[in-house]
């Protein structure tokens, strides 16, 4: 085992962001190539020569083959001597399911995060949703949990591109998440309240605030169907406001929801690149860097 910096690793899935993110951290970068047979399997080849710490990033969209391939990569890493292993998903996947509503339902959030626990020395990630419990690690049972925002990023981003805004929170459980973002600056921000009705449909009721004329943003961590966010929109628009954008951590964006957006009178749909997408206007790379320093120097 040599004593080389340590070394990131990824697939060609995240190469563009792992690889900038080598760069800020000043460690080399490597890709790993992964080849699909026929029937679904996956067949990785990993770099040799392998350092006593190595990093493998990827986002976890699209979960389920990724964590039998993130599961293969880990356990080869440990069969060819690797001490430690670190893992940097800026999307986390499986974390919504951490109560069981009903009976037979699966907790998925505490076995995969067992699962993660049992690869990986240390999990980073960014803007996980936790609903029930304050910390990752109650989920992801290591010490190095971590769970970073991208609320500064982003407040930069807004900074930057917008004069007085407008930020609006979707729902409820974003109150805190866009106050922090709206403090930075000392943007104004308003909160919507949301009825969930099923997977695809939700009632959104906005607060008595001077909507006309103003540049909105509608602010979420996870845009999957986006129905909230398109819900939200439709209730603005009566309002007349001179603008209306969305700003997400993590941009799914399933089946046709940017065309429903954009035909909701949306203006502009931007994204952190925790998930890449053709909305990525906010990289992560600095903040992912500063947190993976702070563990690696512990």
């Amino acid at each position: 085992m040599s004593t080389k910096l340590p070394l990131l690793i990824s697939f060609s899935d995240y190469q563009q962001q792992a690889k900038v993110l080598a760069m800020v951290c000043g460690i080399p970068y490597e890709t790993i190539q992964l080849h699909h047979f026929p029937d679904g399997e996956s067949q990785l080849i990993l770099p040799v020569d392998l350092p006593e710490t190595v990093i493998v990033c990827r986002s976890l969209n699209d979960p389920n083959s990724k964590l039998i391939e993130l599961m293969l990569t880990a356990q080869s890493l440990r069969q060819n001597g690797v001490e430690r292993i670190i893992l940097v998903a800026p999307y986390l996947c499986y974390m919504r399911q951490d109560k069981a509503f009903h009976p037979g339902e699966v907790v998925s959030q505490t076995i995969i995060g067992r699962f993660l626990a049992g690869l990986f020395d240390a999990v980073i990630t960014v803007d996980t949703h936790l609903h029930r419990i304050s910390e990752l690690r109650e989920a992801i049972p290591i010490e190095n949990a971590v769970n970073i925002t991208a609320t500064q990023p982003m407040a930069d981003f807004i900074e930057t591109r917008f004069n007085n805004p407008l930020l609006l929170g979707p729902d409820g459980e974003s109150e805190q998440w866009v106050k922090e973002i709206a403090t930075h600056f000392g943007f104004d921000y308003a909160v919507a309240h949301k009825q969930r009705l099923g997977d695809h449909k939700v009632i959104v009721t906005l607060p008595e605030r001077a909507y006309s004329g103003r540049d909105i943003i509608i602010v979420d961590d996870v845009a999957s169907t986006g129905k909230t966010l398109l819900e939200a929109a439709k209730q603005l628009m009566p309002y007349q406001p001179a603008s209306v954008s969305i700003l997400v951590s993590h941009a799914l964006f399933m089946d046709d929801a940017i065309e429903q957006l954009n035909a909701a009178g949306i203006q502009h749909i931007y994204s952190c690149d925790s998930i890449p997408h053709p909305t990525n206007t906010v990289s992560l790379a600095n903040l992912l860097a500063n947190a993976l320093q702070d563990v690696l120097r512990h």
